[in-house]
């Protein structure tokens, strides 16, 4: 594209239109706002065992001293006592005196934890040394006994989100005319308490920007920004809110999200093979249409879960909604799969399999780092490795690895009675027009044969007839001369056409007529589902250091010890499959479970304001980050599950109060779109980004969001962005993935593979308009990332994705400047404002800053930018000569494009 990658010098014109990159860096919160990842010693002037050494001791010790039973040199360092008491090399504390304490040598000579384990930190050293010198206190009477078993601790059991969720009170603040909700209250109250403030409101071009970004992952047209400017009305925020929410583009936007937590791809993974998936989209599908249809998010989990077991089988002749429910469970089917490759240990890759849904599991439902206990105890969290395995033990019926099933063999048809019969009639039918052409093909051939039979001289022709009548095996070798000296009577249904084409054309015909016919046989589809085997329950057994070949002590379902949640059943007589993973999924979503509801709430949160409360999404454990805002976290929790119900907010309002604001109190549990609306008509999330030195001086991080994050776009945002403001983004939704290929220079791109013997493309196969759909339906293959999408981020499932990052590196500006697509995409762009505004290029650019941005150009841009464009007209026209021939305005014009989709105002969101 001559022309088009000199846009460097349009980056004056753009400079002012741009926003600032984002500057900060994961970095430490401030003071007071979240703890260490590492456990550390408390504030309090008491040291106690319990609160600040165990953590630490179970952290780099149980291993070897007390865990499993294992006690290496006599010693055991579970409890107190047990340290007191020593082992094969006496005591090893003293309590009161640091300097005859044993343990205490050992760790600081670098000999405890011993070889290349990770030592203990000098604030971990120093805290052991604390509590010894205190005297080695205990929070209170130890255990009699405690058995070789895992010990939860009070304190363990105490910690912030293995508590109950509780309603917190809205708490009351000074500036209450900032507040809009009681997500402000609780804000506000810290940044008050730091004598902060919120920033001023956002302007309506920046609000509806951001608000379309984040719903639709889609910028606004230049219309309907002008429709929300012009909008007067006191609720216009909250009607275009809602109009945001009831768009099919939010369920392809949420969806996404939803399938990155869910580690969705279209292929198995594991192995260089990488098998493709052909029917994992209806997962996919499945999820975009629950989004879509705000379906009730406990409703949601339930069925990823247990759908199958709320359909039952036989999964025969299904209706709509039992479809539905199984699609679902294809989120237990998303974990890397390499057992349908030969070569691979099944042992291995069928514990693999298990290991990651449990991981994908762990992260995406419960926040917690459960597979990090499948080998031993989890050295943070209270998650005994016996815990892991019975967890293991709710899924593994519909695993069942002694009698595992390949992927195809998992497959469900959707196939009903009703249209196996008619398949069946299709087929006869069909077979009675093949009868007819074998009979014609027959007379056909015999006609044709006699005609050059006539053609040979009468003496042979019946020597000749007979050897072509003797089947091939049994011919002697003078009737094989024979035929091959006279070639012409070897007349076939693959040769007819080169004597009687009319006959051959009549064949085909009626061999068409076949096919068409067969053709409308009902298609048969398939769904990848999770099911159980009835009446075949696998033992589920602990692995010895998580090895599957060395199974030990047999363990029954349960979900983790330290929620105390619902009793798991080993087996409900009342159903066909065991009802584990109902029991399960119902106890997650009962509205008292203390994590699912603080987990998804608080996704939704980074989502809207660039980082959650909790900005470890996947680990609220030890190790995570702590809640900025607790309090908070808990509200939006409890509201979301449906415990908050204060109906006069008007009332509180007039009487200065901030407790009694909501917004529907009627509105039904695990309504997520009201979870949106909520964060989003708060005057938090309608601040300006700007950045303010006070705000800065206190909280560089902006974690107590006294501003809004500027954000960049994701990849699927970036290359959605191009696609619908070039004007060709395909809004088709739904079906099997836009196909992705290696092109013939490694890179991966959109499109069907057609190599030659090279091994290099030839003709490009047509898509017809499928490559322009959104980035939510383009193949998620695993080892093909669409390059477009992988520099800007884009993840790969491995087994899934926590949390995203996002980058700012050199390969983003050059895949801006260089790229096909990009490249391709200006070209539309272009031509898109040539329609729009004719010839005038004060109206083509305006419209290409408006459709970019988002904003008018001022009258110092759009100056730059003419001199720019009749610079680079200039410029090509000069180079328009001999064959290559294009276009100079358009080329001009789509430079300008590429500068402006280049800019920080088109990659951020302010």
């Amino acid at each position: 594209m001559p022309g088009i990658r000199l846009f460097l010098f349009a980056a004056a014109v753009v400079t002012s239109a741009s926003v600032p990159l984002l500057d900060g860096r994961r970095a430490n919160v401030s003071a007071g706002e979240t703890q260490s990842r590492r456990p550390s010693s408390s504030a309090s002037t008491t040291v106690t065992f319990e609160q600040q050494v165990r953590p630490i001791l179970k952290a780099h010790c149980f291993q070897c001293h007390g865990e499993g039973g294992k006690k290496e040199g006599g010693l055991d360092v579970r409890l107190r006592r047990f340290l007191v008491k020593g082992g094969d090399s006496g005591p090893a504390i003293v309590p009161g005196n640091i300097r005859k304490s044993y343990l205490l040598e050992r760790i600081r000579a670098g000999e405890m934890p011993p070889g290349k384990k990770q030592k203990l930190t000098r604030k971990e050293r120093k805290a052991i040394e604390r509590w010894i010198a205190a005297g080695a206190k205990t929070a209170r009477p130890e255990p009699a006994t405690i058995g070789d078993g895992p010990l939860i601790t009070e304190e363990e059991r105490g910690f912030w989100a293995f508590r109950p969720v509780k309603k917190p009170v809205v708490p009351v603040v000074r500036n209450r005319e900032r507040v809009r909700n009681p997500i402000d209250a609780f804000l506000l109250r810290k940044l008050e308490s730091r004598g902060l403030r919120f920033s001023e409101r956002a302007d309506r071009r920046t609000l509806i920007r951001r608000a379309t970004f984040d719903l639709h992952g889609l910028p606004p047209t230049p219309e309907e920004i002008a429709r929300f400017v012009a909008d007067r009305r006191p609720d216009a925020w909250e009607r275009l809110i809602d109009r945001l929410l009831a768009s099919p583009r939010y369920g392809e936007r949420w969806g996404r999200r939803w399938l990155d937590v869910a580690g969705y791809a279209d292929s198995e993974g594991y192995v260089a093979a990488d098998t493709e998936r052909p029917w994992a989209y209806k997962y996919r599908d499945y999820v975009v249409r629950s989004f879509n249809a705000n379906k009730p998010f406990d409703r949601f989990v339930l069925e990823q879960l247990a759908g199958d077991e709320l359909v039952g089988p036989p999964y025969r002749n299904l209706k709509p909604g039992d479809v539905e429910q199984l699609v679902a469970t294809g989120f237990l089917r998303m974990a890397p799969d390499g057992t349908g490759n030969g070569g691979v240990d099944q042992t291995e890759a069928r514990n693999q399999v298990v290991a990651d849904t449990l991981h994908i599991v762990g992260s995406s439902l419960l926040g917690l780092t459960v597979n990090c206990a499948q080998c031993h105890d989890h050295r943070y969290d209270p998650i005994p490795q016996t815990d892991y395995y019975r967890l293991r033990a709710v899924f593994e019926p519909a695993y069942d690895p002694a009698n595992w099933r390949s992927p195809a063999a998992r497959r469900l048809s959707l196939y009903t009675e009703a249209d196996r019969r008619e398949a069946a009639r299709i087929d006869a039918a069909a077979a009675k027009i093949d009868k007819e052409r074998l009979k014609k093909q027959a007379e056909y051939i015999e006609r044709t044969f006699q005609k050059e039979l006539a053609k040979l001289p009468a003496e042979i022709r019946d020597e000749v007839g007979t050897a072509r009548n003797t089947p091939v095996r049994k011919r002697t070798a003078a009737q094989k001369e024979l035929l091959r000296k006279h070639p012409s009577v070897n007349v076939s249904a693959g040769s007819l056409y080169l004597y009687d084409r009319k006959a051959a054309n009549d064949l085909k015909a009626v061999a068409a007529r076949a096919a068409k016919l067969r053709g409308t046989k009902p298609k048969e589809e398939f769904l990848r589902v999770l099911t159980e085997v009835p009446g075949k329950v696998p033992t589920t057994r602990l692995f010895f250091r998580g090895d599957p070949k060395q199974p030990k002590q047999t363990l029954t379902p349960a979900s983790l010890s330290v929620l105390q949640t619902a009793v798991i059943p080993v087996n409900e007589k009342s159903r066909p499959t065991t009802g584990r993973r109902l029991a399960f999924a119902r106890s997650l979503t009962d509205g008292r479970h203390p994590l699912l509801a603080r987990v998804i709430v608080n996704r939704v949160w980074q989502q809207h304001f660039g980082k959650g409360i909790v900005d470890t999404p996947s680990d609220f454990g030890r190790l995570g980050e702590r809640p900025t805002h607790p309090e908070l976290l808990d509200w939006l929790a409890a509201k979301f599950v449906g415990r908050v119900s204060n109906p006069s907010a008007k009332g509180a309002l007039d009487a200065g109060r901030t407790d009694g604001l909501e917004t529907r109190p009627t509105e039904p549990a695990w309504n997520l779109k009201r979870l949106h609306r909520l964060m989003m008509t708060s005057a938090a999330y309608r601040q300006v980004s700007t950045r303010r030195s006070e705000l800065d001086a206190v909280d560089p991080d902006n974690r107590l969001l006294g501003r809004m994050a500027i954000r960049r776009l994701d990849a699927e945002g970036l290359r959605d962005s191009l696609l619908a403001v070039s004007g060709r983004l395909n809004p088709k939704m739904f079906g099997p993935p836009v196909p992705v290929m290696e092109d013939n220079v490694g890179r991966f791109v959109i499109g069907k593979e057609n190599k030659n013997g090279e091994g290099r493309n030839a003709a490009v196969i047509p898509l017809h308009g499928e490559e322009f759909r959104r980035s939510v339906y383009v193949q998620s293959r695993r080892s093909r990332p669409l390059a477009v999408l992988s520099t800007f981020d884009a993840p790969r499932m491995e087994p899934n994705c926590e949390r995203r990052n996002s980058s700012t590196v050199t390969p983003q500006s050059l895949l801006l400047m260089n790229d096909d697509f990009v490249l391709e995409r200006c070209k539309d762009f272009a031509a898109r404002l040539q329609r729009d505004c004719g010839p005038d290029r004060s109206k083509q650019a305006a419209r290409a800053w408006e459709l970019a941005l988002g904003v008018p150009p001022t009258a110092g841009q759009l100056k730059d930018a003419l001199a720019f464009l009749r610079d680079q007209r200039r410029q090509l026209a000069a180079r328009n000569t001999g064959k290559q021939k294009f276009d100079p305005d358009r080329l001009a014009l789509a430079s300008l494009c590429q500068a402006l989709v280049s800019s920080n105002g088109f990659l951020y969101v302010d």
